[in-house]
């Protein structure tokens, strides 16, 4: 009887080869992976963080101002939209910062 060589491996019909065992697939493999964007595209403009500040401040000042009743035209509910949109920029803006 002649000696046998160890068997060679079945192809697997529909399943991918990894390098790990087990099921893990990698993010390549998925093309689920997303290629970091290069270190010069992240930086914003020199005038946003001051603007930032300067719609945070004056949306909390009109806000106030109007509840004490020193904005013309009396207390208006419009100042409050004014300054709440404001307000709500600013922090919009301040997630875009990089």
């Amino acid at each position: 009887m002649a000696k046998k060589g160890p068997t060679p491996p079945r192809p697997s019909s529909t399943k991918r080869r990894t390098t790990k065992p087990g099921r893990y697939v990698s993010a390549e493999e998925r093309g689920r992976y997303t290629a970091p964007v290069p270190k010069d595209t992240k930086k914003s403009p020199r005038w946003f963080g001051p603007l930032i500040l300067v719609l945070m401040i004056g949306g909390l000042a009109v806000v106030a101002l109007n509840y004490l009743n020193e904005l013309p035209g009396a207390v208006s509910p419009w100042y409050l939209v004014g300054g709440l949109v404001a307000i709500f920029a600013s922090f919009y803006m301040a997630t875009q910062y990089k």
